[in-house]
């Protein structure tokens, strides 16, 4: 069982494993050049959102270098090589952070992607990894077979992205994307040092020169203080991740109790999460109204599925106006010509919906298989330009209908609707 967890099985020689940490830790000439492409390639992959060209520039990035090299300058007290680790550390990030200014700064397209936004929320999940992927790194990087890790230590460590991050956020000035994502790279940096340091006292590479007691519980002491300056925000921020995660999963609920499954189509949802404001779940509907006392009794709702301190804001240009002119009449502010303007583009209105009350539910009876069903009328060109109206239903199963189902929806559509043709669509 011993030898099961032995890491000195198949350890490489501590002076060859000394020698290549140290050529990895400068910075000059091709290396220099390397992470500049590296640095340029993952802007590149960040601003047109695309995760395969991040990998790519992961991989080739040297960056990692410098901070095992800290790492093993921690755990054999050789100070000059911690400064000589620490000083090339402090050059890639300049320059990492000057090459991705310059691009972001030049690129037209300065919008915000998800993999940038990926970078600036940094949590305890993200020092686990940055952890553990240094602890898998560093312990490659002493055996004699270094197989195939170190490229997977460069992946989930993701040391270029955040400092890509930085640079977008310089650049557009966005500071708390800086900030985010300088926090990211830096518990990055701290716990793959942390972990190379804990690989390096396990292995009992032995210390440079003398060092009492004194200075060795001196430097564990130091180790302890960063280590809670990086996890203490980091757990914040992991609770106000879940925080988030939930009130997203709750709005979903939401949303699909109380419309989706209603037969009401969505066309646009938008939810904003603030810890200072109230929540906000933003929505507008294919062909659905809601009057003012509707929306207030929903906003009622919202606490019965775990949402409290958020609003509900329904998006209706119509009903907003029938609303607004109802209260002008009532108050003598608007004028008999306004109220008559406003009837006639009801009665336009009339024309393109159907009263679809309960329709998803008698449907669903027919055919078990629907999730959402909603209709509407379309207008389309017939012969000489004149527009003709044909309703439409849209319907969502798991699997497309197939023509026999289909001509049973269709029909009882007719027959419900009390039209002469429908056209029938799957929205997958």
């Amino acid at each position: 069982m011993y030898n099961l967890f032995n890491l000195h099985n198949g350890e490489e020689q501590k002076e060859k494993v000394l020698a290549n940490v140290k050529s990895s830790i400068a910075f000059a000439g091709s290396n220099v050049w390397i992470l500049a492409c590296a640095i340029l390639i993952a802007s590149v992959g960040l601003n047109v959102n695309s995760t395969a060209v991040v990998i790519g520039a992961m991989l080739i990035s040297p960056l990692m270098g410098p901070i095992v090299g800290a790492g093993f300058a921690l755990g054999m007290y050789d100070f000059d090589l911690m400064r000589k680790s620490l000083k090339n550390l402090l050059i890639s990030t300049l320059i990492g952070l000057v090459v991705s200014f310059v691009y972001f700064l030049l690129s037209p397209f300065k919008e915000a992607q998800s993999e940038i936004l990926a970078r600036t929320s940094p949590n305890i999940y993200d020092v686990l990894i940055a952890f553990f992927g240094g602890l898998v790194g560093v312990i490659a990087i002493t055996r004699v077979e270094k197989g195939n890790p170190i490229p997977g230590v460069a992946i989930a460590t993701a040391l270029m992205p955040p400092l890509c991050t930085a640079g977008y956020g310089l650049a557009t000035g966005k500071f708390a994307f800086f900030g985010g994502a300088m926090f990211l790279y830096t518990i990055n940096c701290v716990f793959i040092c942390i972990a190379t340091y804990a690989i390096v006292k396990f292995l009992k590479y032995p210390s440079v020169g003398f060092v009492d007691k004194k200075q060795e519980v001196r430097v564990r002491n130091w180790i302890t203080v960063i280590t809670i300056l990086m996890i203490a925000p980091s757990i914040f921020f992991a609770y106000r991740f879940i925080q988030q995660q939930r009130f997203q999963e709750k709005v979903k609920s939401y949303v699909n109790k109380e419309f989706e499954s209603k037969g009401n189509t969505i066309v646009y949802q938008k939810t904003t999460y603030s810890t200072t404001q109230p929540r906000k779940i933003e929505l507008a509907f294919l062909t659905r109204k809601f009057t003012s006392k509707q929306i207030a009794e929903e906003n009622k709702k919202l606490n019965e599925f775990g949402l409290p301190n958020t609003i509900l804001v329904i998006r209706q240009d119509s009903a907003f106006l029938a609303d607004a002119s109802q209260q002008k009449i009532a108050s003598n502010e608007i004028q008999n010509s306004n109220n008559l303007v406003i009837s006639e583009l009801n009665k336009k209105l009339e024309k393109y919906t159907f009263e679809t009350e309960n329709i998803y539910k008698e449907a669903s009876a027919i055919i078990p298989e629907l999730k959402t069903l909603s209709v509407a009328k379309s207008q389309t060109f017939s012969q000489g330009d004149s527009l003709k109206i044909i309703p439409v239903a849209l319907y969502e199963t798991e699997t497309p209908l197939n023509k026999q189902r289909q001509d049973i929806l269709r029909n009882w559509l007719k027959a419900k609707l009390k039209v002469d043709t429908i056209e029938i669509f799957n929205r997958k």
